[in-house]
């Protein structure tokens, strides 16, 4: 991976094809999900089922760098209200993959539609401490785009640079409490938070195309 020095930003010179290969290297659909330390359930061991989910991690390039799109949960939400999170949920009976979920809750979250949305793979699963396992879907989309907000579902929605995520200085791991796993979480960007399980897709992501 070449990276061009600039007079302020320094500019990551990743392919499209780039990353559509490295996704397909390191994605294996058999591999234990990710439980960022999780040691009170280990992941081939829960006797608990997991519930379905699958997140669209949307790719975009501008201003001479790609980006990533999230979005702010709206505050009336009743889980993760005013989190930073990826457009995605739960799997429908009638999803036919993992891939048609997430492009569904694009569509119905932020109105990115399916078919301005060029999927290039996916990333190994991550479950959480509330038992969901979520497959994270990457996919291009053009820029700019006019979407159309669920205001019921979400209150904003932004970009971050790959440039500024994959710095390790702008994250860092912690240890809540009340839990038994590291925490990943990003200083502020524009006014934003990044943590928890968005962070961890988010990190893995950007260590599988960037190969750091």
């Amino acid at each position: 991976m070449a990276i061009l020095y600039g007079e302020k930003n320094k500019i990551l010179t990743i392919t499209q094809a780039q990353i559509k290969e490295r996704l397909r290297q390191h994605y294996h659909a058999d591999a234990l999900p990710s439980t960022d330390g999780y040691v009170g359930r280990p992941a081939q061991q829960t006797e608990i089922p997991l519930k379905c989910a699958a997140v669209l991690i949307p790719l975009t390039f501008y201003d001479d760098e790609w980006h990533l799109l999230f979005t702010r949960r709206a505050d009336a939400m009743s889980d993760h209200s005013g989190q930073v999170s990826f457009p995605g949920g739960h799997c429908d009976i009638e999803d036919e993959t993992l891939e048609k979920t997430a492009l569904r809750e694009a569509d119905e979250e932020i109105g990115l539609k399916a078919k301005d949305i060029q999927i290039l793979g996916r990333i190994n699963e991550v479950r959480t401490v509330t038992d969901f396992q979520i497959t994270p879907i990457v996919g291009i989309f053009p820029w700019a785009y006019a979407f159309t907000i669920s205001t019921l579902e979400v209150a904003r929605v932004f970009t971050m640079p790959i440039n500024w995520l994959s710095d390790s200085k702008n994250y860092w791991k912690f240890q809540h409490p009340k839990a038994h796993h590291p925490t990943i979480a990003y200083h502020p960007y524009d006014g934003e938070l990044l943590w928890g399980a968005t962070a961890r897709i988010t990190v893995n992501f950007l260590k599988t195309i960037l190969q750091i």
